[in-house]
C-alpha cells in the first residue's frame, strides 16, 4: 500500500487517499514509509537468477508471516519468477514475475492467505478473474490466468504493462491540456464501453487504476486496471451475497450519487466517476470541495461541482459542458453509455482528431 504526503502540512498516510483530511491539498506520492530505508523493490530483474522454488513459510514462534508478501526471488506455483512486489492492499499483493517457459513479463496479484480462507473474498477474486476473462480490449488490462498453488495461495496472472500511473503524470506534470486530457479519457471510454456491452460495471474508477503505456508513435496508451470491483449489471444470488452486509466498495473521492447510497448501478455510474477524474485532469483539483472525504461525499449528494471554467478559463465552454453533463446527479441526466461520453469529448477538440474518434467506432 503506497504513502503520500502533504506538502503544505506534512502529514503522511498510507493509502489510496488523495487530499489531505487537515487541510484538503493534493497528497504527492512518496517512494516508501516516512524515515524508512525502504523494501528493496529496485533489486528488479536481477533477482531472477538467484529464485527458488517457493515453499511454505513456517512462521517464528509470536510472529505470524504472510506467506504472499515475501515471494520476491521465489518460484511461484513452478511457473513463474517472481522479481519484485509492485504494491499491495488491504487483501491481495501485486508482484512482477516472468512465465519460467516463455520468458514473458506479468503481473500476479497474490491473495493473502487470511483472507484466502474467507468464503466471500475467494468468490470476489474468482468473479474477478470470470469477468476480466471475458473482456479483451486494448484498453482494458485483461486476466490471463487464476490459479492455486499447492499450499492454497490463490493468484491472478495478468500482463505486466511498463509504463506509469495516471496519478503519477497528474502529479509529476500537472494539470492536462485538452488535446492530451482527451486523448486519455476517450480511450479509457473506449475499453469501459466494451467492459459495459459485456454487462460490467467496474465501480472503482480513479487515476490509479489508469495506467499509461508509451506507444512507438510518441502517444500512450490508456489501460483500465483491475476490475476488482467490476460487477455484472444482472441479477445473480453468488454477486448479492457479496454486498448483502451494506459494504459500499469503491474509493470515495470519485463516487458516484447512487454508489453512495448503496443502489443499483449501471455504466452511468462509470461516466460519472470519469467525469471527475477528467476534471481533476485539466485543473489539479476535484470538483466537489469538503474537509475530507465524507464531507466531499456529502458535497455530491447536495450540491454542484465546480464549473470546469472557473479553475481554466483558457479551456473550451464545450468541454467544460461535456464534463459536466457526465458528473450530473441523476444518472437520467448524465451520458447513456461511455462511447457517448467519449463522442462529446472528441468534439470538444478542434478540428477532432480522426485518430481518437476512430478509438469508439
Amino acid at each position: 500500500m503506497s504513502w503520500r504526503r502533504c506538502p503544505r502540512c506534512g502529514n503522511s498516510l498510507q493509502g489510496d487517499a488523495r487530499f489531505c483530511p487537515k487541510d484538503g491539498s493534493p497528497l504527492v506520492e512518496m517512494s516508501g514509509p516516512p524515515a524508512s530505508a525502504g523494501t528493496g523493490a529496485s533489486r528488479g530483474v536481477a533477482e531472477a537468477a538467484q529464485t527458488t522454488v517457493r515453499k511454505a513459510v513456517t512462521p517464528s514462534a509470536g510472529r505470524a508471516i504472510d506467506p504472499a508478501a515475501t515471494l520476491s526471488s521465489q518460484v511461484l506455483d513452478t511457473r513463474y519468477s517472481v522479481l519484485r512486489k509492485l504494491g499491495e492492499g488491504g487483501m491481495s499483493y501485486v508482484y512482477e514475475a516472468r512465465e519460467v517457459n516463455s520468458g514473458e513479463s506479468v503481473a500476479i496479484k497474490v491473495l493473502s492467505p487470511k483472507l484466502g480462507r474467507d468464503t466471500s473474498s475467494v468468490e470476489r477474486l474468482r468473479r474477478e478473474a470470470g469477468l476480466a476473462m471475458r473482456l479483451d480490449h486494448p484498453n482494458v488490462c485483461r486476466i490471463l490466468r487464476l490459479g492455486e498453488t499447492e499450499d492454497g495461495l490463490i493468484y491472478l496472472v495478468m500482463p505486466y504493462l511498463r509504463g506509469e500511473l495516471l496519478s503519477d503524470r497528474e502529479v509529476k506534470r500537472g494539470p492536462m491540456g485538452p488535446d492530451g486530457g482527451v486523448d486519455i479519457l476517450t480511450q479509457v471510454c473506449a475499453g469501459l464501453h466494451h467492459a459495459h456491452q459485456l454487462h460490467i460495471v467496474h465501480r472503482d474508477l480513479k487515476p490509479e487504476n489508469v495506467m499509461l503505456e508509451p506507444q512507438p508513435d510518441g502517444t500512450d496508451r490508456a489501460v483500465v486496471m483491475d476490475f476488482g470491483l467490476a460487477k455484472e449489471n444482472r441479477s445473480a444470488s453468488g454477486l448479492a451475497k457479496l454486498t448483502a452486509t451494506g459494504i459500499i466498495l469503491g474509493t470515495p473521492e470519485f463516487m458516484s450519487p447512487e454508489q453512495i447510497r448503496g443502489k443499483d448501478l449501471d455504466a452511468r455510474s462509470d461516466v460519472y466517476a470519469l467525469g471527475i477524474m477528467g476534471f481533476e485532469m485539466f485543473t489539479g483539483k476535484l470538483p466537489f470541495q469538503g474537509r475530507n472525504a465524507q464531507e466531499m461525499m456529502i458535497a455530491r449528494l447536495r450540491g454542484q461541482p465546480t464549473p470546469l471554467r472557473q479553475l481554466r478559463p483558457e479551456l473550451s465552454p464545450k468541454l467544460e459542458k461535456a464534463l459536466a453533463k457526465a458528473m450530473e446527479s441523476e444518472p437520467a441526466n448524465r451520458y447513456a453509455t461511455a462511447r457517448e461520453f467519449g463522442l462529446a469529448l472528441v468534439e470538444t477538440l478542434d478540428p477532432p482528431p480522426s485518430r481518437i474518434r476512430a478509438l469508439l467506432g
